[in-house]
């Protein structure tokens, strides 16, 4: 069932959003070679918990880690590592969540890490893009299929490929609730978009195959089959009567 928000719980969701998005700013600083994952993901914990809220992540589902950080192939759901030290040339994937005052933020990037490839740099622009077509898709009295099929587009466009098996989602009191949203399908199909809807939009792009595999031995990490190179890019929104808003900084 989906739970609209009001006006005042919008409002409220915005400050959680805001801890969220300064949250990855605070991390892109610290994104060089040389630093691990884990010492980033202690970063993301001390802002988010000095900000007064609690890292949504942080213990889900048994979640071991405050963000998710993916490294290249690394889809999502990335655990940080003192192992995993980022290198020049990697694309680093932040995925974070705060709870603040009974709302979670939840938004994601994709930073290179000095020079990276062309093909690097296209697929983060790409991906960037994709998303900012799914909130122009974003509107009441418009379909679930439409935000999906905006996205596909763009990125299919690009000879890139949508990531089918995970999606975005609803957000508010609980980080994830209804709707699905989907990053692929058809314009004008789908549910229907309505004032006071809250989703998460988040394109997960690969710059092969859309197939992934489950990492059996770590219990959480999603790569590309193929192996090559994946980004991410996610922001909680609103629609309001004054059109669709986005919760993050």
């Amino acid at each position: 069932m989906i739970q609209l928000k009001n006006a005042a719980q919008i409002k409220a969701m915005r400050e959680a959003g805001r801890i969220t998005g300064e949250a990855l700013l605070v991390a892109r600083e610290h994104v060089r070679e040389g630093v691990s994952t884990y010492e980033l993901d202690q970063v993301i914990r001390h802002y988010i918990e000095k900000s007064g809220a609690k890292p949504s992540f942080l213990g889900l589902y048994g979640f071991p880690g405050s963000a998710c950080i993916s490294v290249n192939d690394e889809v999502i759901h990335g655990i940080p590592s003192k192992k995993r030290v980022i290198r020049a040339g990697d694309i680093v994937k932040i995925d974070v969540g705060a709870y603040y005052r009974g709302f979670h933020g939840d938004s994601a990037r994709t930073i290179a890490v000095g020079k990276v490839s062309d093909t690097a740099q296209r697929l983060i622009e790409t991906t960037r893009r994709s998303f900012f077509a799914g909130v122009d898709a974003f509107n009441a009295g418009n379909r679930m299929g439409d935000i999906g099929n905006a996205i596909q587009t763009v990125v299919e466009n690009e000879g890139f490929s949508v990531v089918k098996r995970y999606i975005g989602h609803g957000i508010g009191r609980d980080l994830h609730e209804s709707p699905d949203v989907p990053n692929f399908g058809n314009a004008g199909r789908g549910r229907r978009l309505v004032n006071g809807m809250v989703i998460a939009i988040e394109p997960m792009i690969n710059q092969g195959t859309a197939a992934v595999d489950f990492d059996k031995e770590d219990g959480w990490t999603v790569r590309s089959r193929d192996r090559k190179l994946s980004a991410h890019y996610e922001n909680p929104l609103a629609i309001t009567p004054d059109g669709p808003i986005l919760l993050t900084v």
